[in-house]
This record gives structure tokens, C-alpha cells and sequence, in this order.
């Protein structure tokens, strides 16, 4: 397969703490990949480091091979590298559609209009309505923000995630806060995400991430702890007890 996105070295230092430790990782093309590891272990820190939002101290970042280390956050979601948060950011006093408008409308270069009646462009309205059809938001397409559930309302993230047309996707913890009873929306959501874009989770529920990813990387202390199939990476002792809970406090 092909590499996507890749780190070379990469290092981030606060201080004397150094939060990311030489750090090569690979996300290839149309991959499912989940980052795990206890709390500390700098997850947060590398996504970051990834999307733009920290400078390195040391090492490299390469989209398509191509170096982006000192290229800024909103050129590299340009370039194709979109994020979800652990607490979404959703527009709460507009509708699910005129969120997701919103971000069509930027990607395609129709954001100086976006404020304006929304038949303004109706080629951004058809494409917001079809990304909420595939997510079966389509019958809540008119409701506000804070009328849903947070089920809805992450999935409404993910639909503004997808309107940017990412190459490659961060999803941080995206069933955090929805209620066990909804958690299979959002992972019926990821199944269906299209199989070229490369998918990074960051999630603490291992049941999540043992269905939805084909590969994982452990973070421990920042650094690369173990790599594999999550066959292996349940199987590996040394994983288990620091991070899976048979001998860790994490």
C-alpha cells in the first residue's frame, strides 16, 4: 500500500518534558489505523503535531512524500488532512445543513457567501444533502444543534469532517460522551467512511478500536511502543500490561 502520511523522528519537547520521542509512524492509503495507549502517552500531542497545531523540535512530517513539517494547520486541512475533536465544535445557534454548508461552501471556495439565504448556492446545498444522506442525518437536516442527541451531533461533526473531502482523517475519540446505547451509530458511520481515506483513531474503548482497525500503534511515554494487528497487539504481554489492564495503572 501506499504511504499517505508519515513522521520521521518526530520530537516535541515542552521543556525539559519530552512529550513525543522519535516518533516514525505511517498511515498508508485507505488505511484503518487506531493510536492507543494509557493517559500521557502523548496521543494528543502527535495528532497535534500532525495537523499543523504544534511545530516539531525535531523530525519530519510528509504527506504523499512531500515534506509539510512547516506548513500551518489550515493549509494542511487544504491539502487534505481533517480532524475530529474529543468535544465537538459544532455552530449550536445554526441548523445540522448550514453546519455542514458552512464547510463545503469554505472547501469550495463559496465561504464569502455562506452567511447569506442558502438557495445562494444550491450545488453546495445538493452536496451538504448528500453527505447527510449517507450518514442518515437527512430527516434532522433542518433541526438545531442542541435539539439532538449527542449521538446525532457527532456524527453531524463527522459529516463537516467529510465535506473538507480529507485524504487523510483523525478521528480523536469520536464515540466519547455518546451513550453506550447510541455507540453503534458512530461506528456504523466509520464503517461506511470510503475506503480510500486513510482513518487514524485516537480511543480509549477497546472494543471500537479492535473492530474498526486493520493496525495499531501503542504510545507509551510518547514514544513507539509496540506496532501490529490487534491480534497481536492483544496477544503481546508487554502491551497488555501497561495499557490493557493486566498489571498496568496506566
Amino acid at each position: 500500500m501506499t504511504a499517505l502520511l508519515e513522521t520521521r523522528s518526530l520530537s516535541k519537547s515542552f521543556g525539559a518534558l519530552l512529550a513525543t520521542r522519535d516518533v516514525s509512524f505511517t498511515l498508508e492509503e485507505g488505511a484503518r489505523h487506531a493510536l492507543i495507549g494509557p493517559n500521557g502517552a502523548g496521543k494528543t500531542t502527535f495528532i497535534n503535531l500532525l495537523t499543523g497545531v504544534l511545530a516539531p523540535s525535531a523530525g519530519e512530517v510528509l504527506l504523499k512524500g512531500h515534506d509539510i513539517t512547516q506548513v500551518e494547520q489550515a493549509e494542511r486541512v487544504k491539502l487534505g488532512i481533517a480532524r475530529t475533536f474529543q468535544i465537538n465544535r459544532l455552530f449550536r445557534g445554526l441548523t445540522v445543513l448550514e453546519n455542514v454548508y458552512m464547510a463545503i461552501a469554505e472547501r469550495v471556495g463559496a465561504a464569502p457567501d455562506m452567511f447569506r439565504p442558502a438557495g445562494k448556492r444550491q450545488d453546495v446545498i445538493d452536496e451538504s444533502m448528500e453527505l447527510l444522506t449517507r450518514l442518515k442525518l437527512a430527516d434532522i437536516a433542518h433541526k438545531a444543534i442542541p435539539e439532538l442527541p449527542y449521538g446525532r451531533q457527532r456524527l453531524v461533526e463527522l459529516a463537516i469532517t467529510l465535506g473538507l473531502k480529507p485524504q487523510v482523517l483523525l478521528l480523536d475519540e469520536p464515540a466519547a460522551g455518546v451513550p453506550s446505547a447510541e455507540s453503534h451509530i458512530i461506528l456504523d458511520a466509520i464503517d461506511a467512511l470510503p475506503k480510500n481515506i486513510g482513518v487514524l483513531i485516537i480511543d480509549h474503548d477497546m472494543d471500537l478500536v479492535f473492530r474498526f482497525a486493520k493496525k495499531i500503534t501503542v504510545l507509551v511515554r510518547g514514544a513507539v511502543f509496540a506496532e501490529g494487528t490487534p491480534k497481536e497487539i492483544g496477544a503481546n504481554p508487554d502491551v497488555r500490561a501497561v495499557y490493557l489492564g493486566q498489571a498496568a495503572h496506566g
